[in-house]
């Protein structure tokens, strides 16, 4: 029954897994660009600043609603209809005086979401929805015990860390750590691989005694136990 913590794949070359003593790791990290890790598109280019004008923008979008709600302590729902109410008075006024003026239209572009967007977006969903299925199928009737272990321990910390803050502070806290955490991997990333390998050995060997001295000793049902029930 002994599991071992699943390796990661490098998204340039395509390896999968760890070796045990890390290195594995070391060879993958130090080929691996950050920016292809995390897609080498137009979101890649905001979380490393290098769409400086977006990256700025999100930062202080976000910092003036968390400011804006949370601090000033003004309502999202009252907000949103209120900018909607503004925005649609202004147009209304502006096309108006528009056609009596002889001058342009307001410049609002066909409001029209694609079919093709949609199909994208929900199988992009279908995947996440599908992956979270098969881990609840692998807890609930496969019994992978050091799976559920890791599930658990994941769902509890989430848990923990919500009680601190509400989900509009998490929300901004994430982005927050979303802008400065690949730049700084990008900037160290060979020290931060170092100590990742150190960090990735003390935890495998910690879930290996724990597997061994107690996950182990744990009676599960074998697969002719099942098909007799």
């Amino acid at each position: 029954m002994g599991v071992e913590l699943d390796g990661g794949c490098c998204p340039e070359t395509g390896m999968e897994g760890y070796g045990k003593d890390g290195s594995q790791l070391a060879t993958c990290t130090h080929r691996c660009s950050v920016h292809l890790a995390i897609g080498s598109g137009a979101v890649a280019n905001v979380l490393l600043w290098k769409n400086w004008f977006g990256s700025a923008a999100l930062l202080i979008g976000s910092t003036a609603l968390w400011l804006l709600f949370e601090r000033a302590g003004y309502n999202l729902l009252l907000v949103i209809s209120n900018v909607l109410l503004l925005l649609v008075v202004m147009l209304f006024f502006w096309a108006k005086s528009a056609l009596f003026l002889n001058r342009p239209l307001p410049p609002v572009p066909n409001l029209d979401i694609s079919e093709e967007s949609v199909v994208k977006a929900a199988d992009e969903m279908r995947v996440w929805v599908n992956r979270a299925l098969s881990i609840a199928h692998d807890i609930a009737i496969g019994g992978k015990l050091g799976l559920f272990v890791q599930v658990f321990l994941g769902l509890w910390m989430i848990s923990y860390i919500g009680g601190f803050f509400n989900f509009l502070t998490l929300s901004y806290i994430a982005v927050l750590l979303s802008l400065s955490l690949p730049v700084l991997y990008a900037k160290y990333q060979k020290q931060i691989d170092e100590k990742l390998i150190i960090a990735r050995q003390i935890i495998q060997t910690q879930y290996r005694k724990i597997d061994e001295q107690i996950l182990r000793k744990i009676p599960m049902p074998s697969n002719n136990d099942k098909k007799t029930q």
